[in-house]
């Protein structure tokens, strides 16, 4: 065993008996690096990266390269997810050197945690142009030995470099109209009118620019943004990179044509797309988004739940193919005509394999299919293909499942309970709104500390060793602001302004109004991160921005609402030129544009008025409800309205009369 023996990350954990003498990111390393005189390997994944295990098997378990690592470098392993700002300094390093990054990540520094080679994937022996690992750390080794100045400069410039990266952040401007116009035509000019979603190969699921096409919608009623929201979701739910049994999201499709997945399932794609769908069927009552948007509730719920209450990370693309004795991408989820016929029999064999679009030639490897929905099958009865499903669905539950990563990231947990709150109220599911109450309790219990600081991971019920960064305090904030729309406890709202509190006060620079997505008082990196993009999840920043005008709509809070407008400078510049990095913040944006809508219902919580304002598509609207002086500052001074019910509507310092119709209610909400 090595140093990772006794860490929590699954990830490492994976590389504790590596020959591979590991060491977690920490100041002994680095002394020993500087004690011995040797680079430092640093080496960065994830428990659900396919080439991760790859590279960790063909050389991190190989006895000859662990010894070379062992004898020139001090070795260190990093979980990306645990680690985001390691992570997202040396990625970009990586990417400014060699115009591409990915997982795993490798880096060699100098005991001064500054790079100087870099790379991502490399293979036992030389391939497709690419030199071999031990070449790698052959040349990297002799180039420390033999010219160390040389090493010495390079890690300087880059080092520079990277401080002397600035931003354009739109001088805390609002964007306008203009600009959002802009940016839907920049998404129109990426868009594949035939398949759905935008650019090529691969194709990740979109969700943050499908939630800024359908606010846009609900704002201007541009019936381009909702045709590309709906086309985009309905081709991906078809597409093989859902899951057709089981519900929920693999990562991403490696074609255009969202066929063929890579299979890891994450928790932050199923959070961030369960609440998309849930919007789109808000948006166009559309029955497809409501059956995808309530079956990837469902699986989070019946896969990702941890037993306290949170959500595990992920869970693995690969696992035991039993026929080939080896683990194997996608083997848990794909199909051949002869698995289908044993399961089934030889009629609703062929039936099945007609509606999933089984082939003799497979549409994977070695003649199995991804399961889709490639048209509609109307001609089928509903009742057998519900039965084919079952038993499908039973005959895989027999297979050898993908390992999971069971720890818990307050991030993504926040995006959880933001999607099971609203999905949960939308739907009448009082059991999703339950886990959604379950998983903030744990984040109160385990991940916050007696200042309201917040631990970025837990596992077991034990929390982690590493600070939250910008989108733990972001996302989680905005999880509860949901829960508080959804079940009327003033307690949420009160947590969420903690969270947000600690963003001003940590993370907001407040010359320009820019945020860094790591505190001022945290360990001090090569260079101090900070990206408005978004990646696989929202930007730090512009999630920050959207929980901190949501908050402010709640609350009144002034503080809360100009640091949300100053963030939204940086959209201002970069919504025109790269809408599909910044969609988030495109969303954001449109709930600034149209207020946003403050709503408060004087009434019971699950009542008439209270989901209709739930289900009202203004643009980041948001939803008080409970008795009059109840526990939101929304209701104080609001009454009922001649003995009944009301709902009182407000925006931009302006309210209308209070109604206790829902008809109207409604129309106020309607975009």
């Amino acid at each position: 065993m090595n140093r990772l023996a006794g860490v929590t990350s699954p990830y490492l954990l994976q590389h504790a008996d590596n020959p591979v003498d590991w060491w977690p990111w920490e100041p002994g390393a680095f002394e020993e690096a500087r004690r011995r005189d040797v680079p430092v390997l640093l080496s960065v994944g994830y428990s659900a990266c396919h080439w991760c295990h790859v590279m960790a098997h063909e050389s991190f378990e190989d006895e000859r390269t662990a010894a070379y690592l062992n004898e020139h470098f001090v070795n260190i392993k990093v979980d990306r997810e645990e680690r985001p700002d390691i992570d997202a300094v040396y990625m970009e390093a990586v990417q400014a050197a060699t115009g591409q990054g990915g997982w795993p990540m490798t880096v060699f520094l100098t005991p001064d945690a500054e790079p100087f080679y870099f790379g991502t994937y490399f293979p036992p022996e030389p391939r497709h142009g690419m030199p071999s690992f031990q070449q790698v750390a052959d040349g990297v080794h002799r180039a420390w030995q033999d010219r160390r100045d040389e090493v010495a400069e390079v890690a300087g410039k880059i080092v520079k470099d990277l401080a002397d990266r600035q931003l354009a952040f739109g001088a805390g401007e609002l964007p306008g109209e203009n600009e959002l116009a802009q940016a839907l035509l920049g998404l129109t000019r990426d868009y594949d009118e035939a398949r759905g979603g935008f650019g090529g190969a691969p194709k990740f699921p979109p969700s943050m620019a499908v939630e800024f096409l359908l606010r846009h919608y609900a704002r201007t009623g541009a019936q381009g943004a909702l045709q590309m929201a709906a086309d985009t979701c309905e081709r991906m739910a078809r597409g093989g990179i859902y899951d057709q049994l089981g519900g929920g999201f693999a990562r991403y499709s490696v074609d255009r044509e969202w066929i063929v997945p890579h299979f890891e399932k994450m928790l932050y794609d199923n959070a961030l797309l369960c609440r998309v769908y849930a919007h789109l069927w808000r948006a166009t009552g559309s029955e497809l988004a409501r059956r995808v948007a309530l079956e990837t509730a469902d699986f989070m719920v019946r896969e990702l739940r941890t037993n306290e209450g949170g959500f595990a990370s992920a869970l693995d693309a690969d696992s035991e193919d039993a026929a080939a004795g080896k683990h194997v991408e996608g083997a848990y989820y794909v199909w051949t005509p002869e698995q289908l016929r044993e399961v089934l029999g030889d009629a609703d064999a062929e039936v099945a394999a007609a509606h999933f679009g089984v082939t003799a030639e497979g549409t994977f490897e070695e003649g199995a299919s991804v399961l889709q929905l490639p048209q509609d099958d109307g001609m089928v009865d509903a009742a057998r293909l519900a039965s084919i499903r079952e038993r499908l669905l039973a005959a895989r539950a027999e297979r050898p499942a993908p390992g999971r990563d069971d720890k818990v990231v307050a991030a993504w947990n926040g995006l959880a309970v933001a999607a099971l709150a609203e999905v949960g109220a939308y739907f009448e599911r009082p059991d999703l709104v339950a886990a959604a109450v379950d998983a903030a309790d744990l984040l109160v219990r385990v991940h916050m500390d007696e200042r309201a600081r917040l631990a970025r991971t837990s596992k077991d019920g034990q929390v982690g060793a590493n600070a939250g960064v910008l989108e733990d305090y972001a996302d989680v904030a905005e999880g509860f602001l949901a829960l508080a729309s959804v079940t009327g406890e003033g307690v949420w709202l009160e947590f969420a302004g903690f969270l947000l509190d600690h963003v001003l006060g940590q993370f907001v620079d407040e010359e320009s109004g820019s945020l860094y997505d790591t505190a001022a008082d945290a360990e001090q990196l090569i260079r101090r991160p900070q990206d408005p993009t978004d990646n696989a999840v929202p930007s730090g920043w512009t999630a920050a921005a959207g929980a901190l005008l949501s908050y402010a709509a709640q609350t009144g809070a002034e503080p809360h609402r100009r640091a949300a407008e100053r963030a939204l400078g940086v959209v201002k510049g970069l919504g025109p030129r790269a809408p599909r990095f910044i969609g988030h913040g495109l969303a954001v944006a449109e709930a600034a544009l149209d207020g946003p809508r403050e709503v408060a219902v004087i009434g019971e919580v699950g009542g008439e008025l209270h989901r209709v304002a739930l289900l009202g598509t203004a643009p980041g609207a948001v939803v008080a409800v409970g008795p009059t002086g109840g526990e939101l500052p929304l209701l104080t001074g609001r009454g009922l309205v001649g003995g009944l019910p009301a709902a009182y509507v407000c925006r931009r310092f302006v309210c209308d009369a209070p109604t206790t119709d829902a008809g109207e209610l409604a129309a106020k909400l309607s975009g």
